[in-house]
């Protein structure tokens, strides 16, 4: 675990080296605060607050003790952000604090606020998404393993190479004009909205949980058509181990043999699949967000980058491989408890 954590740390630091380099020279962030009417005072004293009067090194520098968790400021730069955190000392300050991702160039908010505010859409659409495509991937790959050249099985692999072939941006426009515009009447859903709908009269959130089917049901055919894939040519390959004839020939019940014996030593590929899609799904569901109008933290940076905030788009790309790494380490230790043969 120690050397997966210094691995992780490397990794979150050329991601933030390459976020950093990748935004240099796009636009003037300047500009984009005061807009078009501001003078050359007002500009100067943007520039100041967003240390682009300095060099590019000391930039990069002054970004990563922004967002590293333990950081050393000066104790008026610590007031001025409003860096919430335990510090200690006094002209200079050392402590832990939560990473400052700066602010956004057009609502002045904060980018940790812009992204808790739609990460648990993305969240909720994700968790969705993924235990959906992952029962009914488990299920219709062990139904084709154990009906092995029939026709159902057949059926799943062409079913499951459509899933795989068709591009989840695609898929997303096809089945939002068919299931809320074609055939709307017979659905009761619609192309666009988010778990949460504001009541025009009272001003209240309502939940509106018939937003989430369209664009769940998007995001999960990839995964879902992947799962059944991985888990069918996992099954045929335990179903013909020793261990398996000789349970069979103890006369177990085939339920028994199936999901006592096999399915758990065929799920390693399938965990594989399911933590590395749930992450994706956490960190690249952009187009389907953008296109069902979910608030989540794709469409929050879509419209970043439409309005050329650059502060909100390197917070999520930040955010985004925070999400792979913890997943990928959840992976290690799920595999210990499932598999056996790993520890």
């Amino acid at each position: 675990m120690v050397r997966k954590l210094t691995t992780a740390l490397l990794i979150l630091l050329g991601v933030i080296a390459a976020i950093f380099a990748m935004f240099q020279g796009l636009g003037d962030p300047e500009r984009m605060v005061v807009g078009q009417t501001g003078d050359q005072a007002t500009l100067d004293n943007i520039r100041k607050d967003l240390n682009l009067d300095k060099p590019k090194w000391k930039q990069f520098v002054l970004y990563l003790n922004d967002v590293s968790p333990i950081s050393v400021y000066r104790k008026e730069a610590k007031y001025r952000k409003q860096i919430r955190g335990l510090f200690i000392g006094k002209d200079i300050c050392v402590g832990i604090k939560l990473p400052y991702l700066g602010r956004s160039y057009q609502s002045r908010k904060k980018v940790t606020e812009i992204l808790a505010d739609a990460l648990p859409g993305t969240l909720i659409l994700a968790t969705t998404a993924m235990v959906f495509a992952s029962i009914i991937g488990i299920f219709l790959g062990c139904v084709a393993a154990i009906r092995k050249d029939s026709r159902i099985d057949q059926a799943v692999i062409v079913f499951s190479v459509g899933g795989i072939s068709a591009p989840s941006f695609f898929m997303a426009i096809i089945i939002a004009y068919l299931f809320g515009i074609v055939w709307h009447s017979f659905t009761g859903l619609t192309p666009t909205g988010s778990l949460f709908a504001i009541n025009e009269l009272t001003g209240e959130r309502q939940l509106q949980l018939q937003n989430l089917v369209l664009p769940a049901l998007t995001l999960g055919i990839r995964p879902l058509a992947i799962i059944t894939q991985l888990t069918r040519s996992s099954m045929l390959e335990v179903l013909s181990q020793d261990y398996i004839r000789t349970a069979r020939a103890k006369g177990l019940s085939t339920g028994k043999v199936l999901f006592k014996h096999a399915l758990p030593n065929a799920l390693n590929p399938v965990i594989t699949a399911v933590t590395g899609w749930f992450a994706e799904l956490l960190a690249g569901s952009f187009f389907i967000e953008y296109i069902f109008n979910w608030n989540g933290i794709g469409k929050v940076t879509v419209d970043a980058l439409e309005k050329l905030d650059y502060p909100v788009v390197m917070g999520a790309v930040l955010l985004s491989a925070c999400i792979f790494i913890l997943v990928n380490l959840g992976t290690d230790v799920l595999y210990r408890k499932i598999d056996p043969r790993v520890r």
